[in-house]
């Protein structure tokens, strides 16, 4: 499927702001299910956009805007083609002592541990002992029985939560929207002993060019790491693994990681913060 993405975020300042640095990860990913096609970055004011990769192989942009303004626009255009649902691998069945008795273990390491918006108290312990409460099978299984407990016993709520809600807090609220949702995920399948990380991209909710009432938006879904097979998808706002319509952009600890837009400037507040997302499937093109 070959997908056309917008993704533009207005800052408008209440009074004139000056020296602002600002760093993007709205690059979408490289990898075995998706190729980036084209990729441009905007700014107004004009802007020199340089790059460099992160320690989670994301693609970080960052430029500067030192001259005195009242807005910023930010604009990523992106065609990505994503990988036929039909020539994807199926992911391993393997058992969690696998991953136990091997080196993955000590090589995503991280991704088992307390991260700024996951962490591993108590609470999701017992939830994730009562999520898999009818017994462990192959990690494939256990990620998927987590998040569709998330799926199950979430409401899909959104302004319940803020950008600083952490995995616990959505926990208590049994609410929230889907970064929400994968942070949690994050935290039960951590609690389980399987390594995760945080997922930042977009999602088209059918084939075709969407209606004007068309869901299409950032999105938030996880990766577990299966040895043998690397990291697979599980998107469990939607109770399904990421297929063909998901356009990965960024991955890490959990959304502190790969915030899309984020900087510094000098001068007044933000008087307001505007993000328009256009996601819309274009021709048809051949296989990755």
């Amino acid at each position: 499927m070959l997908i056309s993405l917008l993704h533009r975020t207005t800052f408008t300042y209440a009074a004139k702001a000056q020296d602002s640095f600002n760093e993007v990860r709205l690059r979408p990913v490289d990898d075995m299910n998706q190729a980036c096609r084209s990729f441009e970055l905007r700014t107004n004011p004009e802007s020199q956009p340089r790059e460099y990769v992160d320690f989670y192989g994301n693609a970080v942009h960052y430029f500067d805007v030192v001259e005195p303004h009242t807005r910023l626009v930010v604009e990523a255009l992106s065609e990505v083609e994503t990988v036929p649902n039909a020539s994807r691998a199926p992911v391993s069945r393997v058992q969690l002592s696998a991953f136990e008795e091997g080196s993955d273990r000590e090589l995503n390491a991280e991704f088992l541990t307390d991260s700024h918006y996951v962490p591993l108290d108590v609470e999701l312990w017992k939830e994730a002992k009562d999520a898999l409460g009818g017994g462990r099978r192959d990690i494939w299984s256990d990620v998927s029985t987590l998040c569709r407990h998330i799926f199950r016993t979430f409401a899909y709520k959104p302004m319940s939560t803020g950008v600083g809600t952490t995995a616990t807090d959505a926990l208590k609220l049994r609410s929230g929207v889907c970064q929400d949702f994968a942070h949690v995920a994050l935290g039960l399948c951590r609690c389980s002993g399987v390594p995760a990380r945080y997922v930042s991209g977009y999602f088209i909710k059918r084939k075709g060019l969407p209606e004007e009432n068309e869901d299409e938006a950032s999105h938030a879904w996880i990766e577990a790491f299966i040895p043998g097979y690397g990291w697979a998808a599980f998107d469990p706002t939607h109770d399904r693994p990421a297929d063909e319509r998901y356009v990965k952009v960024a991955s890490g600890r959990d959304y502190a990681d790969i915030r899309p837009v984020s900087g510094t400037y000098r001068g007044g507040k933000t008087r307001s913060l505007v993000v328009e997302v256009r996601v819309r499937e274009a021709e048809a093109a051949g296989a990755v």
